[in-house]
């Protein structure tokens, strides 16, 4: 017995040991595996896109000609490409040197192939050959938003009704993502840049009414990532340049290599804070708290540019649009709405119309995230006559010391005196 007891000692021992190695070792994999943003469930799922060769996408390309690249971003540079069926292409080549890199080439591809609605850009497929990864997109022969209402000479084509209808585009995809798509996306990086638009109507004005319809366009698209997708997607760097346009300026929003599902969560953390000044809610940039309010915030953000004509500068710059509206409008009511929309849009705009999405904008930049708009909620107010609630503060009106100090955002309680009156903003 006691020799049976020896023997069995050991054997235990190097049991547990090799035990103890495989699950580490194990565990490590796993780990890595989630750092490098590919885990092992999401390479079995089936992709379904098609895998193009390197040499199509060359011989698309021209060799990735200097005459064919439209720009360059984050990922990488971006080239004009036609296929051999005729289709044009957008294809974004993963640079070396690019700031997002195999994370979000691998983030974009795994999510947004299950996405399907119209004011979301369509990736047509991939490539990888060894060094080279590269998204395949629809061609927007139109760019992004931020190419028309950053340009003093462009801007002169987006009327009021074809930005609205780039907004609504926008939020429609936004809802899309969050709530519609199988998989329930946080974008993260939504901005003017990132919305693309087509071509064709480039000749025509961009008066009042195209940029309402684009407006429109964004918050659909929002309501379909938030609601109505399969997967429910915050963006997380929804601006100007992440709406794309189509040939009849219809809004695409873009860039999802930033994106988060949420599935039944309505929330989360994240220490890695991406996106842009500028459109990032507080919470999610101090804190690194994200939810789909965060997109709604940056939604409010845009919603605003698209009226100026003017970037947000930030948090602490004069020319910060939520402050001067917020502030000199409305609270102090030292100015009048009419002066915050762009000189291009004044003959054209429906003023009412106008006056009522910067009251939405203020409803959606709220410094806590439970007052803000839901993007549903947006596009209901978009389309309709519906009383609005007077917008508190917004998460803006901070300045550095008071952004050192603060230790919570979202713990700060409201009271009456923060409510803002929008009287001023019937028009006369």
């Amino acid at each position: 017995m006691k020799v049976a007891i020896i023997i069995a000692t050991p054997i235990l021992g190097v049991i547990s040991v090799v035990l103890i190695t495989y699950y580490i070792s194990r565990r490590h994999r796993n780990i890595q595996g989630r750092e490098n943003g590919w885990s092992n469930e999401r390479q079995n799922e089936d992709i379904e896109l098609p895998l193009f060769e390197l040499a199509i996408i060359c011989k698309a390309t021209n060799d990735f000609s200097s005459h064919n690249k439209l720009g360059e971003g984050g990922f990488g540079p971006v080239y004009k490409g036609t296929l051999p069926d005729g289709r044009e292409i957008a294809v974004k080549r993963l640079s070396r040197s690019s700031g997002q890199g195999l994370v979000e080439f691998k983030n974009e591809v795994a999510l947004i192939a299950k996405l399907q609605h119209r004011n979301l850009v369509k990736l047509q497929g991939y490539c990888i050959h060894g060094e080279e990864k590269m998204l395949i997109y629809e061609y927007m022969p139109n760019k992004s938003l931020d190419f028309f209402i950053f340009d003093d000479t462009r801007r002169r084509l987006l009327e009021w009704s074809r930005c609205f209808t780039i907004i609504c585009g926008i939020a429609r995809g936004l809802v899309y993502l969050h709530q519609d798509s199988r998989l329930r996306i946080i974008h993260r990086d939504l901005k003017a840049s990132n919305v693309l638009l087509d071509d064709d109507t480039r000749r025509r004005l961009l008066e009042w009414s195209r940029r309402f319809n684009i407006i429109c366009g964004i918050a659909r698209g929002l309501v379909y990532l938030h609601q109505d997708s399969r997967l429910r997607i915050i963006h997380r760097d929804l601006k100007a340049s992440n709406v794309l346009l189509d040939g009849e300026m219809n809004p695409k929003i873009s860039d999802f290599g930033m994106a988060r599902t949420f599935g039944e969560q309505s929330e989360g953390n994240t220490k890695r804070v991406v996106g842009t000044y500028g459109y990032m809610a507080l919470e999610y940039a101090i804190y690194g708290q994200f939810s789909v309010k965060s997109d709604v915030f940056s939604f409010g953000i845009l919603l605003l540019e698209m009226i100026s004509g003017k970037k947000n500068r930030g948090f602490n710059h004069s020319l910060n649009l939520i402050e001067h509206v917020s502030t000199e409008i409305v609270e102090r009511r030292t100015g009048h709405p009419f002066e915050l929309i762009d000189s291009f849009l004044k003959e054209s705009c429906n003023l009412s119309e106008v006056l009522r999405c910067i009251h939405i904008s203020l409803l959606c930049v709220q410094q806590h995230p439970k007052d803000r708009l839901s993007m549903s909620s947006v596009v209901l107010m978009l389309g309709s006559d519906t009383a609005l609630e007077q917008p508190k503060k917004p998460g803006f009106l901070f300045d550095k010391k008071s952004l050192e100090t603060i230790s919570s955002s979202i713990k700060l309680e409201s009271s009456s005196t923060n409510e803002l009156s929008l009287s001023v903003l019937e028009p006369r």
